[in-house]
Order: C-alpha cells, then sequence, then structure tokens
C-alpha cells in the first residue's frame, strides 16, 4: 500500500467521523425521548386533546389532535420537545471563476428541549429555552488559488454548531415574546468551514398569535468574543415569520432567515416558503416540513443562490422537565 492511499484512507476517515459522531447523538436522543404519551402545551399541562392510537381514535380525533399540536409548534416559544433533522441541499452563484457550478448538502439536527415554568399572576406561559444545532456539512465548496488559477475542493466536515438561550413569555391575549442570547461554537473540524471564533450577542422575539395563525419578528446580533482568529464578525441575523393554520395538521407560511455582514457591508436576503404536516403515528406527533429559499441578495464574489430544505420533527417526551420542576419548586 503506498503512502497516498494511506493518506487518502485517513482523510476520509477523519471527514466519516463527525457524520458517525452526528448519528450517534441522534440515535441517543431518539432512544431516550421519543414520547410515549400525550403531548405537553406550552403551559407545561398536557395539550387538551391527548394523542389517541391508531386503534382507539377516529380519524376526526386524529386530526384534531393533530391541529392542537401543530399550532403548538407554530409557536416559537412552544415547550414541547422535539428532535428536527433537517436536510438542505444549495446551489450557489457569484463572480468568483466555476461560483456557478457549486453546490452542497447540510444536515443540521437541532434537539430542542424547552423547560416550562409555572403560569405568571396573569396566566401567561412561560419558558426557559436553550436550542442548539449541530451542522454536518457534505462538499462544502471552497475556493483554493493554485498556481494563479482558482480551483475548488469540497469540504466534509462537523461546522460551527450554533445555539440560543433565553426566556419566553406566550401571553394570553395572543402575544408572544422572548429575550436571549445567540452564539457560535468553533467546534469546525475543518477550518475552511469554521469561524474559528467564540462569537455571541442578543436575540428577541415579538409575535402575535391569530385565529388563523401567527405573525412576528425574530432578530439577533453576533459579534467575535474570543477565538484563534483575529478578523473581526459583526453580523445581524433578521427573521420575519409568517404562519397560516390552515387545519387538519397542515400550515404554510414563510419565515426567511437573512443577514447584513457590518465588516463587508454585504447583505445576504432570501425569500423563503414553507408547508408543514403535522400528523400522529401512534402516540407520537410528528411534523414533517418542506421549504425553499430563493436568494434575492448575497455577496457578490461567492453566495447561495437556491435552497431546498426537508425537515422532520417527532415530538418527544422531555427528560428535563421534571428535575426543572423541581429545582425552581414547582412541584
Amino acid at each position: 500500500m503506498t503512502e497516498n492511499t494511506i493518506c487518502r484512507q485517513y482523510q476520509r476517515t477523519i471527514h466519516l467521523t463527525p457524520a458517525v459522531f452526528l448519528l450517534i447523538l441522534i440515535t441517543v436522543a431518539i432512544k431516550f425521548t421519543i414520547l410515549p404519551s400525550a403531548a405537553t402545551a406550552a403551559d407545561g399541562q398536557a395539550l387538551e386533546t391527548t394523542i389517541p392510537t391508531a386503534a382507539d381514535a377516529s380519524t376526526e380525533e386524529t386530526a384534531q389532535s393533530a391541529d392542537a399540536v401543530a399550532r403548538e409548534l407554530a409557536n416559537p416559544n412552544s415547550s414541547l420537545a422535539t428532535l428536527t433533522l433537517k436536510s438542505q441541499y444549495r446551489w450557489y452563484t457569484g463572480d468568483l471563476p466555476g461560483a456557478d457550478d457549486q453546490n452542497n448538502f447540510t444536515m443540521v439536527f437541532q434537539p430542542i428541549f424547552p423547560l416550562s415554568m409555572p403560569k405568571d399572576d396573569n396566566g401567561n406561559a412561560r419558558t426557559v429555552f436553550f436550542r442548539p444545532g449541530f451542522p454536518m456539512l457534505f462538499d462544502q465548496p471552497v475556493p483554493r488559488e493554485e498556481n494563479g488559477a482558482l480551483d475548488w475542493d469540497g469540504v466534509t466536515a462537523l461546522g460551527d454548531i450554533g445555539f440560543d438561550i433565553g426566556y419566553g413569555v406566550s401571553a394570553k391575549s395572543g402575544f408572544i415574546w422572548a429575550v436571549g442570547m445567540v452564539g457560535t461554537l468553533p467546534t469546525a473540524t475543518d477550518d475552511d468551514v469554521g469561524g474559528k471564533q467564540l462569537r455571541l450577542g442578543p436575540e428577541f422575539l415579538l409575535a402575535k398569535f391569530e385565529k388563523w395563525g401567527l405573525y412576528g419578528i425574530f432578530p439577533s446580533h453576533q459579534w467575535n468574543v474570543t477565538g484563534w482568529s483575529d478578523e473581526s464578525f459583526s453580523t445581524t441575523q433578521f427573521q420575519p415569520v409568517l404562519t397560516f393554520l390552515l387545519g387538519d395538521g397542515w400550515t404554510v407560511g414563510s419565515s426567511p432567515i437573512g443577514f447584513y455582514n457590518w465588516e463587508s457591508s454585504d447583505w445576504t436576503i432570501p425569500i423563503n416558503l414553507n408547508v408543514s404536516k403535522t400528523v400522529v403515528l401512534g402516540k407520537t406527533p410528528w411534523k414533517f416540513a418542506l421549504e425553499a429559499n430563493y436568494y434575492v441578495e448575497q455577496p457578490d464574489a461567492f453566495g447561495p443562490q437556491w435552497m431546498i430544505g426537508f425537515n422532520i420533527s417527532p415530538v418527544v417526551k422531555n427528560p428535563f422537565q421534571k428535575g426543572f420542576s423541581r429545582l425552581i419548586g414547582a412541584n
């Protein structure tokens, strides 16, 4: 076996390791959290419509249950615990030679275990949340200059882990608000796809539930705090949210995530359309969602042009709720 062959096999092993780690993480999460009984609403109590099994429920009852869960999942402050797996395919464009020929596939695992607090004196539901996102990048295009010519490499690696942590209130009037902190951890297994910085900043949410659905805005900002990169980072993220509840577990809406980079003065602005269906399989509610982005603005040199995504979100039991309730004396 030649030295080059050994090196190639070693590189493939290094690339596969993050994917194996992500698979193990998902498997363990599913093993210990798949929901065995009724879902939980934003106030920490069981939903008014319990989740019937296929054997003892009519089609109408199951549809009502799916509708109740779909409405709760539309709430950004929802206390329903979910294990979301996002599959995203992107096509790129830009002024760099060969930019229009680049694409990549990304998987993001996002376990969400919100912690419900007792209602306040006005009967408003309160939630503490921590939402990490573990991205796995496949063939992420990276430009390299060799011998005076630009070439592209496809990098497969675990990306920087993003997260947010905060406190949210869902008022009886339908108003929803939250404040918290958003951040990025320098966990990328390849420097070419990582920021090499710890980034932190504020976030807030303001939204309103109506009978037909929900609308709101979810902005945040991050700065570089520390790390082994001296490059300054200052980026604002903005996400308008619009969701229509169509009944029978169906929703349609738009929640584009845009960015403004204050260092390079670059905008990234997508037009987004998403549709989802919540169903009850056995006793477990599942949300299936399809979304598409078309980017009307991106950095001139290189940026995304299209994104197609498919998301799967089973509602699961929250293994941390009981301990948290005891900690704050809610039991």
